[in-house]
Order: structure tokens, then C-alpha cells, then sequence
């Protein structure tokens, strides 16, 4: 997975496409490209007031010295500010007669439909909480992580003292969230935060605060003391309130309003009938358990395991663990082979400059515990490109929260396929090198379009890996399929979370802490977003298929998913209608010019 964008990080993305340093000199965007981009600016400046911290993660400088927009109303003033940029591009859109200008207003159009939707919904059901160690803590690391230019820096203690109430005009942002909460607590019809994930939540209030002080340390940043100690005991009093106010209200239930939940699946990309998806995935499921069972003898011999069974494999082959030391020398190995072998078999084409990988900190992995990708920042970009984070997988405190799923060398093969080469980071690098528009690289986001890619590109490398890495391959795509059939049906009351839990431990192989943690994104974190991989994969892979169909001995691999990558993150239909109008036409026409 990339790095978990909220949806206003997603639409605060981009405001220009700038090549890549090691290409060509930058050349001025199509007149339609501006024109489109000047569109886009206007829901940009919507919604950034709102969302500062995501905004500055993106590159957004003005926005650096701002917190989250937690003031009495909020909701109301967003939905607001959206429906006003609403009828400015309503009107752009009238007027507008280039067609390619005219599919990115609709686009930017349909964004603000689906915020206003989310709005209303969550005001309709759902009382405000806030996580505010996880927001302050991103807040801060966006702008003192590496690769950060250093005149951002001080903006930060900027932030930090606004969060604490240390700078004009700022509350102390655990005053304002708990004002927010406590305005609504008396609507009793409004559903309270799941349980189990507000106390997790809380407890992770100790290891965001290490993380910013390491921060601030590790960056020579002066005068953090006094905020970062005010900062410190606000959110132990916040921990305090939550337990207290908050806790009582929680849900055991986990699941949303149907409303919610169908929501969340059109906000990642899905446009299927959720039991459609759910068959569909068990036949996936079933098939690539097959494969793995076919497999699985083969890598016993070539690995000297001794039983036959794919879980038995699988298990010896996670027996195998790398200590903290040699995660990133491994990791490295395997990087280089995987690019060698994409130059080789002509799969797409790579940049020249070498990816950025590094290990994730404590902090980080409380936040996100699985190797992911750290898209770069896309607004003022001055040769920064993404990262592949890599975790140590122990986090401590138990077998509940130890990873054994990624800290392997088999594991390496695929998660570089998915997170670096060919997947996440090459598609972050060709939306810069490629300077496609602001809607299609940004506001056609979602994570079916993102996760489709990386699972694909798993696919496109899997038959060039050792019998070790093709097999985690196929485990992780089975974990693919068991995502998107049981993250409906935990959330449509079709499965127990226990069963659920068994089939992800028992039948995929996940450690008890991967399957914690993926049970808490399906009913918890982020319902609805963990069957994006499968349905985006099998769009893509249908795509490919068609596409070769059309063209015969004409289909060239690597064409066809430079192209891919040259569209940016647009949805499954808007790329087919581009391969079928535009991708297959010119390759029929350069064979016709080639034959004569």
C-alpha cells in the first residue's frame, strides 16, 4: 500500500506536474493542461484551510504554519466552501469547449459531490472524534521528514506551537477537538468511535510524543522544548477526557450505517454490486489457494523444507526472519535485481536515478506497521521523489503487535514489485515526469486506480522470481481476494470477525499481528478501502487482456504500461476508454507505418 492518504490529502495532491531532475529540460504544460490546472486551483483552495497538515505533505507551503480547521462549524463552512467552488466550475464548465478541459471539470465536480455526501452522512451519524496524536504527529513529520527542503523546517515549530495555543491567534488544538466532540455529545442517536480503535488510539499517545521529540532532535530544530512539554501534558489530559467522555460512547458494534459504508466504497473507486465483488473474490481466492498448493513442493525442494503443504511452507519460509540490521541490505539486493529484470524483459521503462528506500521509525511504525510507499511532494517539487519505507516488523508489547509478514527475503520480491519498481514509487515518478493534469493526476485519485497498479506490477514480475518470492506472491495475493470478500461481509454482518480472523490466519498466513491489524482496517480504520487491490488489479488485468486481443502480434508490454503510467491515477473507465481511443489506434498505425 502507499502511505494512507485521507481523502483530503488526496485532493491536496498537486498544484503543478514538474519533471523529474534527471529528464529533460521543463517544458511549458498544453494550453489545455494550464487551463485544466486553473480549474483545479479552485477546489484546492477550498479545501486546504481545512486540511493544512495534508496540504503541506504534498508541498503546499502556504498552508506549513497551519493546523486542522477543528473551530465550531467546520462541516458547515466546508460544505460550504465546496458548493461554492461547485457553481465556479459548473460555470467553467458551461463555457468550456475543449473536450479534454471538459472531462477534468466533471471530474473535479464529481470530488466535491462525493465530500459533500461525506459530510452530510457523517453529520447525519457519526459523533466527532479526533486522533489527534496521529494528527500531530503526521503534521510534524510531513514537514521534518527526509527530503524535506530545510527552509521548511522552521514552520514547523510554527505548528507545533499553534497546536499547543503558544502562538496568536491559536487555541490549543485538544481544546478545540474536545469542544468539537462535546457539542454533540447530547444527540444520542449519533454513533460514538468503535472501541477496540479509540483505545488503541489512545494508546499509541506515548510513542507519537517520542517520535516528535526525535523530530525535533534529529532536525537541530531550537526552542521546541517549551511547546513540545506543553504539547505533551494537553495530550495526556485529552487521553484523560477521551477515557472518560468519549470511551462511554463508544460502539461494540463496528459496523457503519449502510449509507456510511456504501459511501466508503465509492470514495476508494468501486462501481460494482458489493455481493458481485464478494463471488468474484471467493473464486479468486479459491484459484490462488490452488496455486499456492501447486507450488508449494517446489519451493520445499529449493528451500530444503521438509512437508508439502502450503501453510507449512509458507511458515518455514517466515521462520526465516531478518534482524532490524539486515532488513535494508536485503531489501537493497532484491531492489537491484527486480530493475535488472525489468530492463531485461523490456516490462516498462525505469527512471535513471537509483529509488529511495530507508527503514520507518518507531513512530512510524506505530502509525503505519507495513512497508509502504511515501509519495513525494508534488507542489513546489524540487527533485524530491518518493520513498519506499521499509518496517522492522517487532513492534513489542506482545505477539499481537509483532509482524513476522514482511521481514523475510522471499516477502522482498513482491513488496519491491508492489511499493517501489514496478509499482507505487514509479507511478508517483511518471504523474511528475509525465506533467498530466492536476484532475487526472490528483482529483481522479482513489485507491482502486493506485492499488490496481501495485498489484498488477506484482503480477508482471512474478514470473521472473525465485520459487521462494513467487509463492509469497501468490499468499499476498490471496490475502488480496480474502480482503475483498471479507471486508463486505464483516461490514454487512455476513461473517463473525472471528471466522474472519481464522480464515486470514489459518488459510493466507498472516501473523496474529498483520490479521489484528487487517481486521481493524476493515471494521475500524478504514471500511471499504481493502477491496480496492482486487477489484483495480482484475480492471487492469481484464484491460491488458482486451487490449491484446485488439492487437494481435501488434501489443507491445512495455508501450502498454508506459502508457498506463502516463495517465496519471485515472479511474478503470476513463483508462479504457484512453487504451481503446488512443493507445490501440497508434499502435495499429505504427505497424502500418513499420510494414511499409
Amino acid at each position: 500500500m502507499y502511505k494512507s492518504l485521507s481523502l483530503g490529502a488526496a485532493l491536496l495532491l498537486a498544484l503543478h506536474a514538474v519533471p523529474a531532475p534527471c529528464h529533460a529540460t521543463p517544458t511549458a504544460p498544453p494550453a489545455w493542461i494550464t487551463r485544466s490546472n486553473d480549474a483545479s486551483r479552485v477546489l484546492l483552495d477550498a479545501t486546504g484551510p481545512f486540511s493544512p497538515e495534508d496540504a503541506s505533505d504534498y508541498g503546499d507551503a502556504r498552508f506549513d504554519t497551519r493546523v486542522a480547521d477543528l473551530r465550531p462549524r467546520a462541516s458547515e463552512r466546508q460544505k460550504a466552501a465546496l458548493l461554492e467552488a461547485r457553481k465556479e466550475l459548473e460555470r467553467r464548465l458551461h463555457g468550456e469547449q475543449d473536450e479534454n478541459v471538459r472531462q477534468d471539470l466533471n471530474i473535479l465536480i464529481g470530488q466535491i459531490d462525493l465530500q459533500v455526501e461525506g459530510i452530510d452522512l457523517d453529520d447525519k451519524y457519526m459523533l466527532p472524534f479526533v486522533d489527534l496524536g496521529q494528527l500531530v504527529f503526521n503534521g510534524e513529520f510531513v514537514l521534518l521528514k527526509d527530503g524535506v527542503a530545510k527552509e521548511r523546517h522552521p514552520a514547523a515549530l510554527k505548528r507545533l506551537e499553534c497546536y499547543a495555543g503558544m502562538a496568536p491567534g491559536c487555541t490549543p488544538i485538544t481544546k478545540l477537538a474536545e469542544a468539537q466532540t462535546e457539542s454533540r455529545l447530547g444527540n444520542r442517536t449519533l454513533l460514538g468511535p468503535f472501541r477496540d480503535a479509540l483505545t488503541d488510539q489512545l494508546d499509541k499517545r506515548e510513542r507519537y510524543m517520542a517520535g516528535l521529540r526525535q523530530l525535533f532532535k534529529k532536525n537541530h530544530l531550537e526552542g521546541a522544548g517549551p511547546a513540545l512539554n506543553a504539547l505533551d501534558q494537553q495530550l495526556r489530559d485529552y487521553d484523560r477526557w477521551a477515557r472518560q467522555t468519549v470511551l462511554p460512547r463508544a460502539r461494540a458494534d463496528f459496523r457503519l450505517p449502510e449509507a456510511e459504508y456504501a459511501h466508503n466504497l465509492k470514495v476508494v473507486g468501486l462501481n460494482i454490486d458489493t455481493r458481485d465483488l464478494i463471488h468474484q473474490a471467493m473464486v479468486e481466492f479459491a484459484e490462488t489457494r490452488s496455486a499456492m498448493q501447486v507450488l508449494a513442493p517446489v519451493v520445499a525442494k529449493a528451500e530444503g523444507i521438509q512437508g508439502t503443504d502450503y501453510r507449512e511452507v509458507l511458515k518455514a519460509l517466515k521462520a526465516k526472519q531478518l534482524d532490524k540490521s539486515s532488513v535494508l541490505p536485503t531489501y537493497r539486493r532484491v531492489i537491484a535485481q527486480v530493475e535488472a529484470t525489468i530492463r531485461k524483459q523490456g516490462i516498462v521503462t525505469l527512471p535513471k536515478r537509483e529509488m529511495d528506500v530507508r527503514m520507518a521509525s518507531d513512530a512510524e511504525d506505530a502509525a503505519i506497521p507495513a512497508p509502504h510507499m511515501d509519495p513525494p511532494p508534488f507542489i513546489g517539487n524540487k527533485g524530491e521523489h518518493g520513498t519506499f519505507v521499509l518496517t522492522s516488523g517487532h513492534q513489542g508489547g506482545g505477539s499481537k503487535q509483532t509482524y513476522d509478514d514482511f521481514t523475510y527475503e522471499a516477502a522482498a520480491w513482491t513488496m519491491t514489485a508492489h511499493e517501489g519498481r514496478p509499482g507505487h514509487e514509479l507511478q508517483f515518478d511518471g504523474m511528475i515526469e509525465h506533467g498530466v493534469s492536476l484532475a487526472r493526476a490528483l482529483f481522479a485519485f482513489n485507491s482502486v486506480n493506485a492499488e490496481g497498479w501495485a498489484l498488477y506490477s506484482e503480477m508482471e514480475m512474478l514470473p521472473y522470481e525465485p520459487p521462494a518470492g513467487q509463492f509469497v506472491a501468490y499468499q499476498l495475493r490471496l490475502l488480496r481476494a480474502a480482503r475483498a470478500f471479507l471486508d463486505p461481509m464483516l461490514n454487512l454482518g455476513m461473517i463473525t470477525r472471528q471466522r474472519a480472523h481464522d480464515v486470514l490466519v489459518q488459510d493466507v498466513g498472516l501473523s496474529e499481528g498483520l490479521a489484528r491489524e487487517e481486521l481493524d482496517r476493515y471494521t475500524a480504520e478504514s471500511p471499504g478501502q481493502a477491496t480496492a487491490y482486487f477489484y483495480g488489479y482484475s480492471r487492469i488485468v481484464q484491460l491488458r487482456e482486451a487490449t491484446e486481443l485488439a492487437l494481435g502480434n501488434k501489443f507491445n508490454r512495455k508501450a502498454f504500461n508506459d502508457f498506463l503510467v502516463s495517465l496519471g491515477m485515472l479511474p478503470p473507465d476513463l483508462v479504457a476508454e484512453a487504451v481503446r481511443t488512443q493507445f490501440i489506434p497508434a499502435a495499429e498505425r505504427a505497424t502500418q507505418q513499420t510494414s511499409h
